[in-house]
Parts: C-alpha cells; structure tokens; sequence
C-alpha cells in the first residue's frame, strides 16, 4: 500500500479492513464509487411504515422501550451501522453521514425515530451524487423534517384554519432552511425574509390517518397570497414552496455554504479558500451537482491526517480494521452513546460539529482509550503489528510500531494501536 492510498482510505473512506483488496488506483475507486446506486435504497421500513407505527404508538401508548417507534429506530439504526462496517463503498458512504448530518433530525424528538431510517433511505442516500435541488426537495417534504421542525403545526395566520383556530406561524423550519440548509446568513436575509419563508411553507404536513400515511399539502392552511423571500415573489400554494426551494437551492450563496461545509469535513477544520473556491465553482457550473462536487473533492490538496475521526467515523474505523465476524462486535449504539455521539441524536438542528476542538476534550480522549481497551479484548488477531501494517501500512508511524512491539500483551499492542494519533485522525 502506498501513501495516496492509504490517505484515500482513511481521507475519504471508513478506514481498511484487512479482509478487502487493496486499490491499486486509488483516485479511480473514489471515483467509481459515485457511480452505482446506493445499496441500502429501498431497504428497510418505508416512511408510510413509519409513521404506521406512530400512528398505532398514539393510540395505545406503549413505555417509551416498547413502542414500535423504537423497535424500528433500533433496527433502522444498527442496519445502517453494520453496512458502514461491512461496505465497499465507503466514500459514498461517508458522503451519507455528510449529507445527514447536513440536514438534520434528531431523536431528541422522539416522534421522529420510527420515520428516521427512512428519512435517510429515501431522502438523503438517492441524492448524494444528484442534484442539490432534488436532496432539499425531498428532505423538505419528507415527514420527518416536517415533525423535527414543528411544520406540522405551521398555520397561515390567515388561512381559513388560521381564522378558525387563531394559530399562527412556526418559523422553524424556514430558519433553518435559510440559516443551516441553503443560503446561510452571509445572504442577508432578514427577519422579514424568514417570515415570508414560513408563510410560503404553510400546509406543507403529514396524514397521519390516510392509507398510506404521508406527506400532505393541506391548502385550508396555507397562508394566502404571494410572498417575497430574499426579492424573489411566489405565488401562493403548494408550487410556490416548491419554486422556493428551487431558487434557495441554486442560490450562489447556498453554493459557497455547501462547499465551504464540504471542504470543511474533507480537506481540514480550517479550509484553505482555494479549496473553497474550488467546489463552489464546481457547484455553480454543475447547477449544485453533488456528484460531481464529490469528484472535485478527491483532487482537492489536503495535508495528512488533518482531522480528528469523530466517535462515529472512530467506532467503525476500528471495527474495520479488527475485522471482527458480527457475533463478536460490541453494541455500536451503546459505544457511541457512550463517546459522546448518540446515533442520530444529534443536540440540535446544526447537527455534530466537524471540528477536532470539539471531540478532543480530556475526558472525550480518556473514553476512546475505554473503548480500544474494551475492543481489543474482542480480537484473537495473531500478530497485532501485522495488522496495523495492513490497515495502515505507510501511515504507521515508527513510534507506534515500536510501542507495539515492546506491549506486555497482544490487547496492549491493540489498544496501542486504534489509540495512536495517526488511527485517531483522517
């Protein structure tokens, strides 16, 4: 294994499992990897499924542990973990942790977890070498964004159920479209233009009742009339949260925000505004075309081990790398949750930061050793440093060589190993 490929395993991947072949091209199998469709599309519990099951949560009200909800959420959950062990598309992989995080929902609100799995089946993972337009289209409309942010109880003040109920706007979802999805405050939008936003949002909800439950546009809802967001005017109805989304989606501001956010998980903490630059024009040119921002990614410069691995992208590396058979994995759920990064549980709508600032706090590192202690005692592997040679190769370091050479026993070697700075950062 040379050096570029071992940085593109680890730069752009979930880490190398001793068990796959090595690329022998390493920039064509990044590449590669954008092309085939997503194996996990269509797997799992659809979002009607979903919200089947907390509908029928409502009515009996199970303890929290026993819902369907969860039950789904579980499995919906460790599915998803165990492809990102198991897979040979790691980057497209990655690129949907990126692109979930980017738009996220959380458990935190609890009537999300039975449509979460779905929300990244069917929202994210489709798009994340397609269009940006397409992603934000079907995030926007899709059940579990619309519980998240409170659009389900959105009401158009004047609307003929706004009249009725005396309710009003909820603005949360038009902030944190404008704020965290698309433009980002460097447009300048004002108070004004996210009021406007919510108002052209109206109606957009969810049937629980219908056969299937889904998505609805409820129009005795919907705030009348036009509205005029960041100078553009759309018309009322459903087309116009539609024509809205369009034009966020392709706004240049929203072009420097996804670039500066994508070089900011690829390339460092801190991102050169050349590397910036650079996947903005991409977007630009391309009409937001993921995919092929994703390409210009990989020939964007970047110095070695320029990133911390957050819990999650650490979990799965070292799972990775020891190559465990399934029956002898530890609870991935249970270790996240106990580094710090529940799954899918983020704090709040900005998602996990992407910053090493953030996961390198002292008692955060002291878990991480916990969890390579508690791992290394899983593996029967023969010769610990011919395994770090194989996961690593030329990123191994001499001084971690040595000290696992000199370790008191195989599980010291181990731990050695999966704690050592260079396992540690991507």
């Amino acid at each position: 294994m040379d050096t570029e490929t071992a940085h593109a395993l680890v730069r752009f991947g979930l880490g190398h499992r001793p068990s796959d072949p090595v690329p022998t091209d390493p920039v064509a199998w990044l590449h590669a990897q954008l092309a085939p469709p997503d194996p996990l599309i269509g797997a799992g519990p659809t979002t009607a499924e979903g919200l089947a099951a907390l509908r029928a949560d409502r009515r009996d009200k199970p303890p929290p542990l026993q819902s369907r909800s969860a039950a789904l959420f579980r499995a919906g959950a460790r599915s998803q973990l165990a492809h990102a062990v198991e897979t040979d598309l790691p980057f497209r992989e990655r690129l949907v942790w990126f692109w979930t995080n980017h738009f996220t929902v959380s458990t935190r609100r609890g009537q999300c977890a039975a449509v979460l799995p779905a929300f990244v089946a069917e929202a994210i993972r489709p798009h994340v070498t397609g269009r940006f337009a397409d992603m934000l289209g079907a995030v926007m409309r899709h059940p579990a964004m619309l519980i998240y942010l409170d659009n389900t109880t959105s009401i158009g003040p004047d609307s003929a159920a706004g009249q009725r109920s005396r309710r009003g706007l909820n603005e949360n979802l038009a902030r944190e479209c404008l704020e965290l999805h698309t433009v980002s405050p460097a447009a300048g939008y004002t108070q004004q233009d996210v009021t406007a936003f919510a108002a052209v949002l109206t109606g957009w909800s969810i049937d629980l009742q219908a056969d299937p439950p889904g998505f609805r546009f409820r129009p005795a809802a919907h705030q009348p009339g036009p509205q005029t967001v960041l100078g553009r005017t759309f018309p009322a109805g459903e087309a116009g949260g539609i024509a809205a989304l369009a034009f966020l989606a392709s706004h240049p501001a929203t072009h420097r925000h996804l670039a500066t956010r994508l070089t900011r998980h690829f390339v460092a903490d801190d991102p050169p505004p050349a590397a910036i630059a650079a996947i903005e024009a991409v977007l630009r040119k391309t009409d937001g075309d993921l995919g092929a921002a994703a390409a210009a990614l990989v020939g964007v410069p970047a110095p070695p081990a320029a990133k911390l691995r957050t819990p999650q992208e650490l979990v799965v590396a070292s799972l990775r790398a020891l190559d465990l058979p399934e029956e002898r994995r530890p609870d991935a759920l249970a270790a996240l949750a106990a580094l710090g990064q529940p799954f899918w549980r983020a704090p709040a709508p900005n998602g996990w930061p992407d910053t090493a600032a953030d996961w390198a706090a002292p008692e955060a590192m002291v878990r991480r050793i916990d969890f390579a202690w508690a791992l290394a005692g899983r593996s029967d592997a023969a010769d610990p440093v011919a395994l770090a040679e194989t996961v690593q190769g030329p990123l191994l370091d001499p001084a971690t060589r040595r000290a696992m050479q000199r370790a008191a026993s195989r599980r010291e070697a181990l731990t050695l190993f999966l704690t050592a700075p260079a396992f540690q950062r991507r």
